[in-house]
């Protein structure tokens, strides 16, 4: 029997951070003791989304991952999330090959868990949610722009050790921070890289072109999460589409947070990305956070005018194409 939603989908951008239904992050955070700050459940609801309509600051925004993260910091907890999204995406919208992204060294309170623990629970997560539905997922380990190098090596040799169990890529997210450069990580993802993993990294977003422009010069990356300000650089634009580089455009996040004006600013970078060849793909960034699902996104984006239903199918096949799950 068909999926009562139709043809299937790639998601290749999705936080575990963002993506766990409130009901199931609530259960979680009691069945472990967490001592939550109301005991009213649309409070936490309210706690860890951003409602419809409203809009954050791109620091706000990264505020509401303090309380998924440590709700998530566990073996357990883990395991619950990843199983949760990975089901939750096909039941929602279809979504049969997904990629989700996390950093391990934000679920193992501060050492205190062991990592290795973390990172098996995940995989346990995918393979669970693998022999339940038909579908295919990978984990992308994320690196903090606001962690030492040491820390974020020891996330890439992780990702290294554990590249034949489901983890395909390795990504740089998180807050703005002066002492970080993407230059300083290019010997480190160029081990990431000849071990086999993909390579894509948050650049472009809260961010001007020159964050992609160091990106593309340094990391020599697969794809670029976000990656929306290139658009302000044709030269730029153009080495993307020559070098292949997908970008990982997430529209209902970038219009919560602010950095991108309206839907007619998020229209006209797109319009140069097309102008120029640069292949993108279409992504929620956080699902639940957002209160939105990938079928909403692609549903939104032609109805804004972002895209048309003929080039909102190029965009899927981008996104099968750039997969890293082989």
């Amino acid at each position: 029997m068909p999926h009562p939603l139709g043809d299937e989908l790639t998601e290749l951008h999705v936080h575990l951070g963002g993506a766990v239904d409130p009901a199931a992050l609530w259960s979680i955070a009691h069945r472990q003791g967490i001592r939550l700050p109301s005991r009213d459940y649309w409070e936490f609801v309210d706690l860890i989304t951003v409602k419809k309509g409203s809009r954050k600051s791109f620091e706000e925004f990264l505020m509401l991952y303090r309380w998924t993260e440590l709700i998530q910091s566990s073996p357990l907890a883990v395991e619950e999330s990843v199983y949760e999204v990975v089901g939750g995406a096909y039941r929602k919208a279809n979504i049969t090959t997904l990629e989700l992204r996390y950093n391990p060294m934000k679920r193992n309170r501060g050492g205190e868990q062991d990592l290795d623990h973390i990172i098996m629970a995940s995989i346990r997560g995918v393979d669970r949610a693998l022999l339940e539905y038909p579908v295919k997922a990978g984990l992308i380990f994320c690196l903090d722009r606001t962690m030492d190098m040491g820390l974020n090596e020891i996330i890439v040799d992780k990702a290294i050790a554990y590249r034949h169990r489901g983890v395909v890529a390795v990504d740089i997210a998180g807050p703005a921070n002066p002492a970080f450069h993407y230059r300083d990580y290019a010997a480190l993802f160029k081990r990431a890289r000849q071990a086999g993993l993909g390579i894509t990294v948050h650049a472009g977003e809260d961010e001007d072109w020159h964050s992609v422009d160091e990106v593309v010069r340094y990391l020599e990356p697969d794809r670029i999460g976000h990656g929306i300000h290139a658009a302000q650089d044709a030269g730029l634009c153009r080495r993307l589409a020559e070098r292949n580089i997908l970008l990982e455009v997430c529209p209902t996040s970038n219009l919560h947070t602010r950095v991108v004006r309206d839907n007619e600013e998020l229209a006209g970078y797109l319009a140069v990305f097309r102008k120029h060849k640069v292949r993108f793909s279409l992504n929620t960034d956080g699902p639940e956070m957002l209160q939105t699902t990938l079928r909403e996104e692609l549903k939104g984006a032609v109805r804004n005018g972002l895209v048309s239903k003929e080039e909102l199918a190029q965009c899927g096949q981008w996104a099968q194409e750039a997969s890293f799950i082989k």
